[in-house]
């Protein structure tokens, strides 16, 4: 099956593995979108050169100066007349690892995926959600938490300028600190963190083919205590 995330990329820009990109956590800009990770292999025209994603990083201003993200995908079966075993392979979740809990306590962690002509797909229930929010935990030693038991995580779609969208959401995200990173399977601690973002557990809304992403920014913005 002919997925992006099927074959090993190779590049000049530092880091190995499947699927796996090293970017560094930037502080977010309204309206500005930083194209700071490269997720798959999407060949595109920078300056005189070709430059191929999958592998690049990025320095930027930071609570934490190195994060990593990993994105999953399952085959989502949608058959037609002619063809019944037809389908694609849907964009399960985003996570990015390595976070430090601590020295991002408190703060917003923002992700969005970027299509290969470098325009934000929607990622929710309506066309302007571009954005995925999570409240990262205010606490010395933060713990596993998730959306569902934790709504003070408040997880929330945005527009791609950084508007709140209110409605239902078909997301869900998850905070692990204890157990295996997704990423490289490296012990979780509150200092090495996996965040994950599922896009539509439900698979009824939000099915992103893979093949269409190009790239994910990762960003973080203060979250102002009232």
């Amino acid at each position: 099956m002919n997925s992006p995330l099927s074959g090993r990329v190779s590049s000049g820009f530092g880091g190995s593995g499947k699927y796996k990109n090293k970017v560094v956590l930037g502080a977010a800009i309204v309206g500005i979108v930083p194209f700071i990770l490269s997720t798959f292999a999407a060949s595109v025209t920078v300056g005189n050169g070709a430059l191929e994603f999958g592998q690049g990083s990025q320095q930027a201003v930071a609570c934490d100066p190195l994060v990593y993200a990993a994105i999953s995908e399952e085959w989502y079966s949608a058959p037609t007349e002619t063809d019944a075993s037809a389908g694609y392979f849907r964009v399960k979740a985003l996570t990015v690892a390595n976070l430090d809990l601590v020295s991002c306590r408190g703060k917003k962690l923002r992700v969005r995926l970027i299509d290969t002509q470098g325009g934000e797909i929607p990622i929710g229930f309506e066309a302007d959600s571009r954005v995925l929010q999570l409240n990262l935990p205010d606490l010395d030693v933060p713990v596993d938490a998730n959306t569902t038991s934790n709504p003070e995580l408040g997880l929330t779609y945005l527009t791609g300028d950084g508007r709140v969208l209110s409605g239902i959401m078909d997301a869900a995200a998850s905070i692990s600190t204890a157990g295996t990173s997704i990423y490289d399977g490296s012990d979780l601690t509150a200092n090495n963190a996996d965040v994950t973002f599922y896009l539509d557990p439900s698979r009824l809304n939000v099915n992103i083919d893979g093949q269409y992403v190009g790239r994910t920014t990762v960003e973080t913005v203060n979250n102002p205590k009232k």
